[in-house]
């Protein structure tokens, strides 16, 4: 596991204790750690850099973490821990109840919490391997098989090279979802991102040329200006 390509969204308003944990996850090797005291600002910032886990705090000021969790279980299976000074056991089954997947009362020793951090995003890690492990991958229109690389947009063969596979398999699994380059690189070339933006943008290039009708203004595969690329299927439902 890459711990230098996790992000992690920390939503406390305790400005002193963001910043101790910032601190802690990082020294851990989580270099993308970005911080939020309340939940306008902290949704604000789940939508805008989908974070890989989210620490996230009960009582804020503008509303309850419990809402939070809700909100993000509407749209993400993300790794939640819930950080509270609520220690009764009520708060903790509501908490797992509505989707957290771990329970951390204060005060706490900040270096459990970061190998508590770092657990649930192996077993996330873990998880997608599974997942990634079905030979078929079906969305909207496209069909990927694995096993005989092949993909398919409506049936028709489209041909393409292992970079441009190891992308659409990728964008596949990551639906209507932002992704930087540097996730992107990572996991395609299986290399740390040093700058390599020419590379993925000709590879995104060559790849938007095959799964397109019209590459210059993209339907599927579209750029986020300053966070990277989305692979968008609209909700036919």
């Amino acid at each position: 596991m890459n711990l230098h390509n996790k992000n992690v969204l920390i939503i406390d308003d305790e400005e002193d204790l963001l910043k101790l944990l910032q601190t802690v996850l990082q020294k851990e090797g989580i270099q993308q750690v970005v911080t939020a005291s309340n939940v306008e600002d902290g949704m604000g910032l789940f939508h805008e850099t989908n974070p890989d886990l989210v620490l996230l705090d009960i009582m804020l000021p503008d509303g309850e973490g419990y809402d939070v969790c809700k909100q993000i279980r509407q749209v993400s299976n993300v790794p939640i821990l819930f950080i509270s000074a609520k220690i009764e056991e009520v708060d903790r089954i509501l908490g797992f109840a509505i989707g957290g997947d771990d329970y951390i009362t204060k005060p706490f020793s900040v270096k459990e919490v970061a190998y508590r951090v770092k657990a649930q995003l192996r077993r996330a890690d873990y998880s997608m391997l599974s997942q990634s492990e079905e030979p078929i991958i079906k969305v909207g229109p496209f069909e990927l098989n694995e096993d005989n690389a092949i993909l398919t947009k409506n049936d028709k063969v489209i041909e393409l090279k292992p970079k441009e596979l190891g992308l659409m398999k990728y964008f596949l699994q990551h639906v209507n979802k932002v992704v930087s380059k540097e996730r992107l690189y990572d996991t395609v070339w299986g290399e740390d991102y040093f700058g390599s933006d020419n590379t993925v943008m000709v590879h995104i290039r060559r790849l938007r040329e095959k799964i397109e009708k019209d590459p210059s203004n993209p339907h599927y595969l579209i750029t986020v200006k300053g966070l990277g690329y989305k692979f968008v299927i609209e909700d036919e439902s």
